[in-house]
């Protein structure tokens, strides 16, 4: 997709501030909420906001009670985003999106396209092919095994807006404890032939920061400039 094929691309730089160390859920919210609310009142800039969790699970507003198999597992969150079930936590990069679709196009669907092209474009930079289906939110790779083949979903997609300002966003798994996805059903999706993968788990040895690097390339060539920014700080910190 060319800068001129999407209108969901802008010339104004977004913000894009990457946290080191886990954030805990509550606090990356409490900042998602407060930064949209600036947006709209004109007081800050559009923002990515990158950052790493501490093992958990978020129940999006279509969650099931019955696919949450592991109550007692890991903490468990309730999320305004779109959504079943999913994991968070170390070594899955999340991104949180706050776009003002006020000032590039108010349109749900060309938004939620633009994240899936942003997510394939970043596994492109690593030769993978990453691929949507009709049906399964989010962005998945072929597997061969054995004399069958399967899928795997690689990148998790949950949105939410507030007067057309976009918060929550995606989540790549770079290199997480895929055991962890076992005490829930992952958005909904519990078929044998589908599973969950990462980018070390496909036997590349990909690093955070080589990911967050293709993910910041491949935003810019979907949804414009970025610019460095500060990571938000919170008062444990």
């Amino acid at each position: 997709m060319t800068n001129n094929e999407n209108p969901l691309w802008a010339a104004r730089p977004v913000a894009w501030a990457v946290s080191e160390g886990l954030v805990p859920y509550p606090a990356a919210v409490a900042f998602m909420e407060q930064h949209i609310g600036a947006i709209l009142a004109g007081e800050a800039p559009e923002m990515v906001w990158l950052l790493e969790h501490p093992p958990l699970y978020t129940a999006g507003t279509s969650a099931r009670s019955e696919d949450l198999r592991e109550t007692e597992r890991f903490p468990v969150f309730p999320s305004a985003r779109g959504g079943q079930y999913t994991y968070h936590g170390p070594g899955q990069l999340v991104a949180y999106v706050m776009l003002d679709l006020n000032r590039r196009k108010r349109d749900i669907r060309q938004y939620v396209q633009a994240l899936e092209y942003w997510i394939i474009g970043a596994l492109g930079e690593f030769n993978i092919k990453g691929e949507i289906r009709q049906g399964r939110v989010g962005v998945w790779v072929e597997r061969e095994a054995q004399s069958s083949s399967r899928e795997d979903k690689i990148a998790a997609i949950g949105v939410r807006l507030r007067k057309w300002v976009t918060y929550h966003g995606i989540s790549l798994n770079v290199e997480p404890d895929l055991s962890h996805f076992s005490g829930i059903v992952p958005c909904g999706i519990d078929q044998p032939d589908l599973g969950v993968t990462s980018l070390v788990d496909l036997g590349l040895p990909v690093g955070m920061n080589e990911a967050e690097q293709a993910l910041r390339q491949s935003f810019e060539e979907v949804f414009g400039p970025v610019t460095m920014a500060p990571a938000p700080k919170f008062a444990s910190e």
